[in-house]
């Protein structure tokens, strides 16, 4: 479902507009990615991973796309390319503009991605105790496939058919 305000043309439009990020956005990256998820740690008991991620190394990697608006980015999305999948490794909106639709922007244009490249599901995977994100994964149409602790993180895996 297109949020209020956003409609199909204004999110083609968004989407149009994320591009890589450059070795000069990392920084920018990742204090978007410490704001997101900040509200995480008294749920979780700790940093959420990404929080901890290297920017610079994904950056280089070539693997972070931004949504740029009014100068500044909006919207991450790391996609890691996997044998057989394509791997939402992370997804973040500006706190400032969060329930503007942005986040759909990006789930939208990673699913678009996973299709280009020619695979035929996008996984992601979050931490259990982050059950609004599973529950809107899951109205996106992604089921989990199993859970597993890794380190200090008990993660739920998810998919969804793309191609």
């Amino acid at each position: 479902m297109t949020p209020p305000g956003e409609g199909v043309g204004r999110q083609q439009h968004l989407q149009e507009s994320i591009r890589l990020a450059g070795p000069e956005e990392a920084a920018a990256v990742a204090d978007l990615v410490q704001r997101a998820y900040q509200p995480w740690v008294a749920i979780v008991g700790r940093r959420p991973a990404p929080m901890d991620d290297d920017y610079p190394a994904h950056v280089a990697a070539r693997e972070v796309f931004v949504l740029p608006r009014d100068g500044r980015i909006a919207a991450v999305a790391v996609l890691i390319d996997a044998p057989d999948h394509l791997m939402l490794d992370n997804v973040a909106v500006d706190p400032d503009l969060a329930g503007t639709g942005l986040g759909r922007v990006m789930m939208d244009f990673s699913e678009a991605e996973a299709r280009r490249r020619g695979y035929r599901d996008l996984r992601l995977f979050t931490n259990a105790l982050m059950t609004r994100n599973i529950a809107l994964y899951e109205r996106l149409g992604f089921a989990e496939t199993h859970r597993r602790q890794e380190g200090a993180f008990f993660r739920v895996f998810m998919s969804k058919p793309v191609g």
